[in-house]
């Protein structure tokens, strides 16, 4: 079919773009995570939590991913950060050559570790490659524990499971270790943390890994 041919074509452009992003970050020795998540997982919020804490200890720019507004780009903005907003205009997830051109508009020297924050979507974003070192999915509790069985995609692709909102365990309803068997399931490979961004729980263990995966580059 010729919309299958399309698409192959557009998947194929991508990742060439994308293998010249890798390129690019190479280059700059720095180490790109792509975090993706549905909306109101607490991805912002993580991130500003990420930078408080990582504060004088690795050096971090952003690229933040909307379909709409540049909301996000402002907070990260205030955590005195590099940052540039893409905003899509409707396109459910950033893909290679977007971010290709935020970088003209980022200062990359001397940092890090690139983030970039997708549109919040659990289906597109998983299959574009950006050109990032690890995909990481962020899934709240508030969303219930079987959504790496809805949307395996996504599970499936991503190297890291961030489980937010672990605060309101007891209000929601959703079986934790019911959503790590399911994940788990899914991808026996990924490695889950637990957070909260409102208490700050788990966090530590969150930037220790990312430290080591800078000092490591």
């Amino acid at each position: 079919m010729s919309v299958i041919t399309i698409e192959r074509k557009i998947l194929e452009k991508n990742y060439e773009i994308a293998n010249e992003n890798r390129k690019f970050f190479k280059s700059k020795k720095l180490k790109v995570i792509n975090i993706l998540s549905s909306p109101g997982s607490g991805k912002t919020s993580i991130l500003e939590k990420l930078i408080e804490e990582l504060k004088g200890k690795i050096k971090i720019a952003v690229i933040e991913g909307d379909v709409q507004t540049d909301f996000d780009a402002q907070r990260i903005e205030k955590c005195k950060v590099p940052v540039v907003q893409i905003v899509t205009n409707g396109g459910c997830h950033l893909d290679a050559g977007l971010v290709r051109d935020a970088l003209k508009n980022l200062n990359l020297d001397g940092i890090d570790l690139l983030i970039i924050e997708n549109v919040g979507n659990l289906v597109c974003p998983a299959g574009y490659d950006l050109g990032e070192d690890f995909k990481i999915v962020i899934h709240s509790t508030t969303e219930g524990d079987d959504k790496p069985l809805k949307y395996p995609k996504m599970f499936i692709n991503s190297q890291i499971l961030i489980i937010n909102k672990i605060d309101l365990l007891e209000y929601v309803n959703c079986n934790i270790e019911e959503l790590k068997k399911n994940a788990l399931a899914i991808n026996p490979k990924l490695r889950i943390f637990e957070t909260s961004c409102f208490t700050g729980q788990g966090m530590s263990q969150l930037c220790e890994w990312l430290i080591q995966l800078v000092i490591n580059n």
